[in-house]
């Protein structure tokens, strides 16, 4: 496959936007799941090149530099995230299509360089109160972490408007299903 389709999952963090990518994967769909680029330092038992790419601030910003990059975005103060390009391509050579599990800015960018071939959804959570909440119980981030992210769900809420779907994951179950249904009907579009 030179060009496949794209499907962009965007969210605030604590919406379930991952759960979701990973319910995806388990179905029987022609998927490959993007792995993004970060400076960020790994996270818990986070793997390079299984989670993510973990490249140094200097490295990423040599790649930027080389436009390797389909799109990279400063999500946080000397925190950066990216799609390389090698990575669609790694994922079209495997003849799958390419699931993205992203930044808001990331993803609306993905859709402007691929507007016809990608399909884009926001998934929002229920409230901010429940996305506060289930920050809280990851239990993986400091209270300036959580306030952060807090602070930043607002403004990317902002966003949802530009994206094709708002999927609101009140249900998780309902969620999974409605993900599963929006995936078979864009790849048979």
């Amino acid at each position: 496959m030179k060009e496949g389709k794209l499907f962009v999952f965007s969210a605030p963090s604590g919406s379930g936007k991952t759960t979701l990518v990973r319910h995806l994967l388990q179905q029987q769909l022609p998927l490959g799941f993007s792995i993004s680029a970060t400076s960020r330092a790994p996270r818990g038992t986070e793997e390079n090149g299984k989670d993510y790419y973990f490249l140094g601030e200097k490295e990423f910003k040599q790649k930027i530099q080389d436009n390797a990059f389909v799109e990279y975005e400063e999500v946080y103060s000397g925190t950066f995230y990216g799609t390389l390009h090698s990575e669609l391509e790694r994922l079209w050579g495997e003849g799958k299509h390419v699931l993205f599990d992203i930044d808001v800015k990331g993803g609306l960018n993905i859709k402007d360089q691929y507007p016809n071939q990608t399909l884009s959804v926001f998934v929002e959570s229920p409230s901010l109160y429940e996305l506060e909440k289930r920050l809280r119980e990851r239990g993986t981030e400091s209270e300036d972490k959580i306030q952060q992210r807090l602070d930043k769900s607002a403004s990317e809420l902002t966003f949802s408007q530009d994206f094709d779907v708002i999927l609101v994951n009140d249900n998780l179950e309902e969620a999974k299903q409605e993900v599963v249904r929006l995936v078979r009907q864009f790849l048979h579009s």
